[in-house]
């Protein structure tokens, strides 16, 4: 006979445990969702702001890779709208408002060496970034700088060839934490 009343008792003990587990969750996802802020995918947004402008990413480094430009444009533009629920306007009176400048593209860069010659060199990319918040009337600079080794067989049009996806994926990614995850 006790053995029929333990097995009632554990199981009314297990379901107050997952009833209380439900409501501390429930609660807690209330208190996140009215703090004033919403979190779409992991862009972190304040309410009011609505409206991007992302201008053209300008070129200003001592050497030029023509599609870099044009190319992360494109791509930060592209995360933006597909990671946020801002929309895209030209208007100079959007909330935020993203210029960026490529300030360094410098492949001259020799990191490893086998049998007294080089190996691998690499390719350093910098991105000056300034974020206008109107709402606010603050303006926010950073710089992103990133590394991309590659083999010192390649010559630097091969190499970019293959480094490109990485190097537009990488700056988009640093451009999009720094200014939506509070990084």
């Amino acid at each position: 006979m006790k053995n029929n009343f333990k097995l009632p008792y554990l199981a009314h003990c297990f379901q107050k445990q997952f009833v209380h587990k439900i409501l501390m969750l429930i609660f807690i996802s209330i208190a996140l969702t009215s703090c004033g802020v919403y979190s779409f995918k992991d862009a972190i947004i304040p309410e009011n702001v609505k409206t991007i402008k992302v201008g053209f990413v300008e070129n200003k480094a001592r050497y030029v890779n023509p599609q870099l430009a044009p190319q992360l444009t494109d791509k930060l533009l592209q995360k933006i709208i597909s990671q946020t629920k801002l929309t895209r306007t030209n208007s100079d009176d959007a909330h935020y408002q993203i210029y960026a400048t490529i300030t360094n593209y410098d492949p001259s860069q020799t990191v490893g060496v086998s049998a007294q010659q080089a190996s691998t060199n690499r390719l350093t990319v910098t991105v000056h970034v300034l974020l206008k918040k109107t709402l606010d009337n603050k303006e926010q600079e950073f710089d992103i700088t990133r590394n991309f080794d590659f083999s010192a067989n390649l010559t630097l049009n091969q190499a970019e060839g293959q480094l490109m996806s990485d190097i537009l994926r990488n700056i988009t990614d640093d451009i999009f934490n720094q200014i939506f995850s509070n990084w």
